[in-house]
């Protein structure tokens, strides 16, 4: 299954991960946390991680079909679900300090995930360094936010 069928289960999955983060949305606790002033404008978050997304899924996509399911698609697994937990920690349990924690991890992770990449396909490591710039952003503004209000 390697062809386009497989493209569609890597949709899903990011899918189910993104329908994960959003189950635990802002709300009032989070309107009166005090934010840096580089806090963007909360209606970026819902293009961005949505193309975000989509090229994870096809990045995913074109290592399997190269290389499988190996290390670097286990990777990329792994990293997918540490992102689905950030959202529950941050928003659902307002746990910014192990939010923090978490989005380390899934920097450590994309990383990882990223340098497998490279080495089955050149095109889909390049398509998961725009994600790795929005989590380096995420994490910054995470610090920010936690040092803010502790």
């Amino acid at each position: 299954m390697r062809g386009w069928k497989s493209l569609i289960v890597f949709l899903l999955l990011v899918l189910a991960a993104a329908l994960a983060g959003a189950m635990s949305a802002p709300d009032a606790w989070f309107a009166a946390l005090e934010k840096p002033a580089f806090n963007p404008p909360n209606w970026i978050f819902g293009p961005a991680w949505t193309l975000l997304y989509i090229l994870m899924a096809v990045a995913a996509w074109r290592v399997y079909r190269v290389a499988g399911l190996g290390l670097a698609i286990g990777l990329w697994a792994v990293q997918l679900v540490v992102n689905a937990i950030w959202s529950p920690l941050f928003f659902g349990l307002h746990r910014i300090d192990l939010a923090l924690l978490n989005i380390v991890v899934l920097d450590v992770l994309v990383v990882a995930t990223i340098i497998r990449f490279f080495r089955h396909d050149r095109m889909a490591g390049w398509m998961m360094l725009p994600y790795l710039g929005w989590i380096l952003f995420a994490t910054t503004l995470n610090i920010a936010i936690w040092q803010l209000n502790r």
